[in-house]
């Protein structure tokens, strides 16, 4: 094992959370003003609505598919009766599903930026950067699932899942589960990576706020009277 892979795989995952996090943190202590989505509909609309619902389907049923499917316990799927192919074989089938539409929205999203004058001029490097390197994201994501349909046998997809459950609980060794692994996995690993990293220097943060928003569901009732 290399040092760069040790780094990549080992080391890397915690400063990007770090990033992630404290980043996070500090915009939303120091910047609440650009806290927020930045919606561009009142610039121009062109295909913003289709985009935009096929982008937020696929990236959430992609980001708690990669939550449920990474860090899982293996004793949980084998107490279920569930094999490691049929585990792997179900990721290909939703993770392709989710992946094609988040990618045909981010394809439409960023076409409209770049094919609006109007929009272009409004359009900050760091909208760019957030839709171009989540669309390379989504597309190395799509091509593993050729390289997993070469061998259904759940080895690769087993070892990804010990190397994701030892890094959260922060266990020695992470990197050395995907020594072997194939390139394009190590690849999409360390573009999903540095997603967090660029997170809080973007419009991505808005996804707190929407997560945050659940907690509406204990509020009590706002009352409303009519004016007398």
């Amino acid at each position: 094992m290399t040092f760069l892979h040790h780094f990549l795989f080992g080391i890397y995952p915690y400063i990007a959370i770090v990033i992630f996090l404290l980043g996070s943190l500090i915009r939303f202590e120091r910047e609440q003003y650009t806290w927020k989505s930045e919606s561009s509909q009142i610039l121009y609309k062109g295909s913003l609505r289709l985009g935009n619902n096929l982008f937020h389907i696929g990236i959430i049923g992609l980001f708690f598919g990669h939550l449920v499917g990474l860090l899982t316990p293996v004793i949980v799927w084998d107490t279920l009766g569930v094999s490691h192919s049929a585990k792997q074989l179900t990721a290909m089938i939703a993770g392709g599903i989710m992946g094609a539409l988040c990618f045909v929205g981010l394809l439409l999203l960023l076409v409209r930026r770049l094919t609006s004058a109007r929009l272009a001029k409004n359009t900050t490097w760091r909208d760019k950067l957030v839709l171009i390197w989540l669309l390379i994201t989504v597309t190395v994501g799509l091509s593993t699932i050729f390289v997993s349909a070469e061998h259904l046998d759940g080895e690769e997809m087993l070892a990804l899942m010990n190397w994701a459950q030892h890094i959260v609980t922060f266990r020695a060794g992470a990197a050395e589960f995907i020594v072997h692994a194939s390139w394009v996995f190590k690849l999409h690993l360390f573009l999903g990576m540095s997603i967090f990293v660029i997170f809080p220097f973007t419009r991505l943060v808005h996804a707190w706020s929407g997560f945050a928003s659940v907690t509406y569901l204990g509020r009590a009732w706002q009352l409303v009277r009519p004016r007398k």
